[in-house]
């Protein structure tokens, strides 16, 4: 690998014993086909909005193939809600990323990043309504970042922390910058909270592909996919404030194999309480990882990727990982499987991996962008090409897990607003927060409004008509 260059390289396939474990195919189904009118390229999946639809983005396509917004129902009718570069010289954003659900005094409303467009062309922040027609809240000018994309986290104070890959005062990383963290109001204010590359030999790391992880600390986690002593890519963790530490330095079992790791992807906070993620390559096999890591910095490897014969298990996950609601992870690998065109996997937390598909190309291949799981249990990925129509997919696998509910925001102080989706909320009796009754009103039959009572952190309990449904993460009092 090249300093700073972060490129992914050939992955080495070895015959190694198998220690995972295949399965017959899940519910697996492809729900669109992307073709460029329609959209091109998706480099996220899908989330949940208020109205139990799925709203998205795609990175190309489009009227102008600069990509666009749509909302999807359940069952894969797509409509498009905006298409990008429809302003002189695409101020209004081009080759959008992750969106995310975010709230404004008592409405729920959809913000996401381009990675390109606006002003000065390296990238805009922007909100949008379930009609889709998009508002730039922020416009990057390199200084401050450039090439946003990751879905932002927002804060009880209604705050957001989001990341760029590229831009800040840095002047390494080919010159473009290595890559911010910033805090912005929802009116747009934006500060940056760490430029990154800002020691010598940029040891805090270089270039970020994932999200931040809100801990139950309070701090975020996350990982940047380069930089550090071995340049491999670190984990760090960072306060609300911007004190930033590093917490572990991939790659230092040195080339050509890394054998803890590089390129991180990550992480994700476990029911345990520490934190999981992937390594794109490294590991025995130098096919990548999944690894454990406590708030302290112990790192563990739990699965080394191609473990078995022809790598059917997998190779180079560069999705990253969510947890399940059944506190399991899932996550799609690039390479590897049974036609080596990408897989997705469930794995515990004690390390047993478990592929549930493997792409073959019609359905899509080169996975990227991890997956989501819906209030209905199911999850939904997507593949940034392949499929009938050549521009990538939109998929759904179901696994068997129950439904749930799901906070927006994820944190909140006594007494502030919180949304709750969800699935069959008409009719909904009770909310309580850890255990604490919650005053509340239902919306609609996938929105309930509730208030955050004198309660500890812990998970949000709905009683319905229909049965119990429990969050799929635990909600944190601040």
């Amino acid at each position: 690998m090249n300093k700073h260059g972060f490129s992914i390289v050939g992955v080495v396939l070895l015959l190694c014993a198998a220690t995972a474990i295949s399965t017959p195919a899940q519910t697996f189904t492809t729900l669109v086909n992307f073709s460029g009118a329609n959209g091109a390229n998706p480099g996220r999946p899908p989330i949940q909005g208020t109205d139990g639809n799925l709203y998205g983005t795609t990175s190309n396509g489009g009227a102008s193939n600069s990509g666009l917004l749509f909302k999807m129902t359940p069952a894969g009718t797509l409509t498009t809600l905006y298409s990008f570069c429809a302003e002189t010289g695409c101020t209004d954003g081009a080759n959008p990323g992750d969106i995310g659900l975010g709230t404004d005094m008592n409405n729920v409303n959809f913000y996401g990043e381009a990675g390109g467009g606006g002003t000065f062309g390296y990238g805009t922040i922007f909100k949008f309504t379930g009609e889709g027609t998009p508002t730039t809240l922020h416009d990057f000018d390199g200084t401050d970042g450039r090439e946003p994309g990751d879905k932002m986290v927002q804060l009880g104070s209604g705050n957001f922390y989001g990341t760029t890959f590229f831009g800040g005062n840095s002047s390494e990383c080919n010159g473009l910058g290595c890559g911010t963290i910033f805090e912005m109001t929802p009116g747009g204010t934006l500060t940056t909270l760490h430029d990154f590359c800002s020691l010598p030999d940029c040891a805090d790391g270089a270039a970020l592909f994932e999200s931040l992880a809100l801990g139950p600390s309070g701090n975020f986690y996350g990982a940047t996919w380069g930089g550090g002593p071995a340049d491999g890519g670190t984990v760090f963790k960072i306060t609300p404030t911007g004190t930033l530490t590093t917490l572990y330095s991939f790659c230092v079992s040195g080339y050509p194999f890394c054998g803890d790791g590089n390129n991180p992807l990550g992480p994700v906070v476990g029911k345990d309480g520490n934190f999981y993620g992937t390594t794109a390559l490294g590991g025995s096999n130098n096919a990548g990882t999944v690894f454990k890591i406590t708030p302290g910095g112990t790192l563990t490897t739990i699965y080394d990727f191609c473990a078995q014969i022809a790598c059917t298990d997998g190779s180079t996950p560069r999705g990253g990982i969510i947890m399940g609601s059944d506190g399991n992870f899932y996550g799609p690998t690039y390479y590897g499987g049974t036609y080596n065109q990408g897989t997705v996997f469930k794995i515990t937390p004690a390390g047993v991996l478990t592929t549930l598909h493997s792409f073959n190309g019609a359905d899509g291949y080169y996975l990227i962008g991890g997956l989501v799981q819906a209030t209905n249990g199911v999850f939904y990925g997507i593949t940034p090409i392949g499929g009938s129509g050549g521009d990538g997919t939109i998929f759904s696998l179901g696994v068997g897990l129950r439904p749930f509910v799901e906070a927006v925001p994820t944190s909140g102080t006594v007494g502030t607003s919180v949304f709750i989706l969800g699935n069959n909320l008409t009719g909904t009796t009770a909310v309580a927060f850890n255990g604490t009754p919650a005053t509340f009103s239902v919306i609609s039959n996938s929105e309930i409004m509730a208030t955050v009572p004198h309660a500890t952190s812990g998970e949000i309990k709905v009683t319905t008509p229909h049965g119990t449904l429990l969050s799929n993460a635990a909600f944190g009092v601040e």
